[in-house]
């Protein structure tokens, strides 16, 4: 089982984490009663987090996994912007989740 979180390319770096974190709890608690997050906790606690650009963003918003429980993030620091996807952990993904980059820093 894993949660994928998708951080918009368009993020500074500085706040990836941040964003990583904010966007892994708000999941939480907005799935917390969800036999699948509770699985999860009990028994992986894995996330994946990949960088996704803003055309990307918008269709994983819009349903592009059918049936999804997912939850979108915004940063009040900048500027409430919507910056990431994170969908509910589960056990298998679509294949096309597996083509995502990893987030890693831009300017490392």
């Amino acid at each position: 089982m894993k949660m994928y979180i998708f951080i918009k390319d368009s993020v500074p770096d500085e706040f990836g984490p941040v964003v990583a974190a904010h966007a892994s709890l708000s999941c939480y608690l907005r799935y917390k009663n969800d036999k699948e997050m509770k699985k999860w906790l009990a028994t992986s606690f894995k996330k994946v987090v990949c960088v996704i650009t803003h055309e990307e963003f918008q269709r994983l918003k819009f349903n592009w996994v059918s049936n999804a429980k997912f939850n979108v993030t915004t940063e009040s620091s900048l500027n409430d912007e919507e910056v990431a996807i994170t969908f509910c952990p589960r056990e298998t993904y679509p294949e096309a989740f597996k083509m995502f980059k990893l987030w890693k820093p831009k300017n490392n």
